[in-house]
């Protein structure tokens, strides 16, 4: 007899049968407590639709009054405004921009009115110290991506070189203002500032640090490939590369998505595409990084996830993965007038709020599944299966299947339905069923409350042969 009560997290990078179960797919569920899964929430529209083109950038605006906010959407080439995150989109004034291409933004940090910075690399920087309408800065650099530093205002250029405004400004880039030009191959591709330094890197993944006198070469190319994929939090970075998904807290950058690696890329090709590793947006809200990639399948289960969100904890140092029913192209993480801190992604022409009691995508159903495998401490010996019993929350919707298999192959799975958990307690005392693997299929896609799973525990008596 065995007991189950900490299930853990998917991890396709060890052996499935390294632990008495094995987590082998885990789509659109989260933790509860420790140990615990629940369903994930679901997401509701944000606002309107404004011109109806796809969105590609969000970002927000906060004076420093501490009280007056705008959140931006920019869509088929033109920058709308939400006053208080509550009013309609608006078209803000001089916000054109270029259509399909992100736009990158800066609040300064000076002393006085706070000033936020847009530019999307093609057309003229500009500014606002409204929030209503932009007015160019004539006097910068055409640029993208934007951060405070040392009392003045950073950017990078479209070529090579850092550029940084008049000190206790961010509008004036003639006087007491200059350049550095960084080394290495490739253009410059993302600005950052971790740990009290900023951070230039390059499209070909080299990174460096400044602190406002000398540049330092960090010797690698693992900075992030899509400079709309970093999320930072806690003096940390998280980003995606075509190695995976990394994080960076001033030192060196380190790895932490090999447990979902497969996911990421694989030998049967069926990882994330490669244009996407350019252009995948992310986002860090509260303590989970959140990462769009489209659609991605792992070459363990051979199971094809679409519009695939990859979801990092890093308190837990656990990796889940989502499948919504639109695409994130673009994501904002924003303090409400509440001051409640709120998720919301760009996804065609809507913005949608994800979390909360939502228990829909938007009106579709969310399908949830969670995988696992038995094998009783003895992967290479048949068992005979006695009896399991599987624990979760009463009322719930969730159904489950198991197959006593010998194989992972996707196709010879044989599912036998058990019903449902909706007692919260689902038994079965299954007769002559033996196996070496006992695999479980926990499901739901129902459009009410969500389900919670705690454990379970199983009894089995291993076949001896001869």
């Amino acid at each position: 007899m065995a007991e189950v009560y900490n299930l853990p997290s998917l991890n396709l990078k060890v052996s499935p049968f390294l632990t008495e179960a094995s987590v082998i797919r885990c789509v659109n569920m989260e933790r509860d407590m420790i140990g615990a899964w629940k369903k994930r929430p679901g997401y509701t529209t944000y606002l309107g639709t404004a011109n109806g083109n796809a969105i590609d950038s969000l970002f927000t605006y906060t004076q420093n009054n501490g009280t007056t906010f705008w959140n931006y959407r920019a869509s088929g080439g033109i920058v709308y405004s939400s006053e208080q995150g509550t009013g309609a989109w608006i078209i803000t004034g001089n916000g054109t921009m270029t259509a399909g291409t992100p736009v990158m933004s800066g609040v300064s940090l000076t002393s006085g009115s706070n000033t936020l910075m847009i530019g999307d690399g093609v057309l003229a920087t500009r500014h606002t110290l409204t929030g209503t309408s932009f007015t160019d800065t004539t006097s910068a650099p055409i640029a993208r991506g934007f951060q405070p530093y040392q009392q003045r205002m950073y950017t990078i250029g479209t070529a090579s070189s850092m550029f940084w405004s008049n000190v206790g400004t961010a509008t004036d880039w003639t006087n007491d203002s200059s350049s550095v030009e960084i080394p290495g191959p490739g253009r410059l591709h993302t600005l950052m500032k971790i740990n009290d330094r900023l951070v230039p890197t390059k499209n070909y993944g080299n990174m460096y640090r400044w602190d406002g006198f000398n540049m330092v070469d960090m010797s690698t190319n693992l900075g992030p490939t899509s400079p709309v994929s970093i999320g930072t939090t806690e003096g940390f970075a998280f980003w995606l590369n075509r190695l995976g998904e990394f994080s960076y807290g001033g030192d060196k950058p380190e790895i932490i998505s090999n447990a979902i690696e497969r996911i990421i890329y694989n030998d049967a090709g069926e990882g994330i595409i490669g244009t996407t590793f350019d252009n995948a947006p992310g986002i860090v809200h509260r303590y989970d990084y959140y990462l769009s990639v489209g659609t991605v399948t792992d070459d363990l289960t051979d199971e094809t996830l679409s519009n695939a969100v990859l979801s990092y904890d890093f308190q837990l140092n656990e990796h889940r993965v989502y499948s919504f029913a639109n695409r994130p192209t673009a994501w904002l993480s924003y303090r409400d007038a509440s001051g409640d801190q709120q998720l919301v992604f760009g996804a065609g022409s809507q913005v949608y709020t994800f979390g909360g009691t939502q228990t829909t995508d938007s009106g579709a159903t969310i399908e949830s599944v969670l995988e696992f495998v038995i094998h009783g401490g003895t992967p290479g010996k048949d068992k005979d299966w006695k009896y399991c019993t599987f624990i979760f929350n009463p009322g719930c919707q969730a159904k489950i299947q198991i197959a006593a298999e010998n194989t992972f192959t996707k196709g010879k799975k044989k599912w036998v339905d058990l019903g449902s958990a909706e007692d919260g307690v689902v038994e079965y005392k299954p007769s002559g069923l033996t196996s070496k693997l006992l695999f479980v299929k926990i499901y739901e896609a129902s459009r009410n409350a969500r389900f919670h799973f705690y454990g379970f525990s199983y009894e089995a008596n291993v076949i001896n042969r001869r």
